[in-house]
């Protein structure tokens, strides 16, 4: 595997190693990769690399993406969430695609995750709230590890500590 093209970055081994500590790999074939670290107020992860001497910011699920194929992603390349999660890291199709911001949108359409979408699990909660379920996902995997019972009414949007009709 080879760093991504940041000028001036970590090396592989020591950006890419302590990148990596900071996912949590689920254990099956088509499990996600949730990013531990910083969640920012857009929902989606962040990570802070050296770059010439500065500090700057760079969102995980391109820098894993990158660290991974060793394909450098072009500016205006977007990696759209196919896996709708926005912490999840995995550069698989099932997880990442690379594409264009087009692309991207007509995702959010087709998902119902646009402002007028009906079915998606987070569809119409705000950016504070979409930022606080990141955090939430984060959290407790950081806490409870890989635990299918906790982990996964997070994923679907669902809150674990709701009351059930039945």
């Amino acid at each position: 595997m080879t760093a991504p093209q940041v000028p001036g970055t970590a090396s592989a081994g020591e950006g890419g190693d302590r990148f990596w500590s900071k996912v949590l790999k689920g254990p099956g074939p088509d499990d996600h990769w949730l990013f531990l670290g910083a969640v920012a107020d857009d929902g989606y992860g962040r990570y802070f690399l050296l770059v010439n001497g500065r500090h700057t910011s760079v969102r995980p699920h391109r820098y894993a993406y990158e660290e991974a194929t060793g394909n450098p992603l072009d500016p205006g390349t977007v990696l759209r969430h196919v896996c709708n999660i926005p912490i999840c890291v995995r550069p698989e199709p099932g997880h990442l695609i690379a594409g264009t911001q087009r692309q991207n949108m007509l995702d959010r359409v087709f998902d119902g995750r646009h402002a007028n979408g009906a079915t998606w699990r987070w569809r119409g909660i705000g950016r504070t709230e979409f930022a606080a379920r990141s955090r939430a996902l984060r959290d407790a995997a950081l806490e409870h590890g890989w635990a299918p019972k906790i982990l996964q009414p997070l994923m679907s949007g669902r809150d674990p500590d709701a009351p059930t009709l039945f």
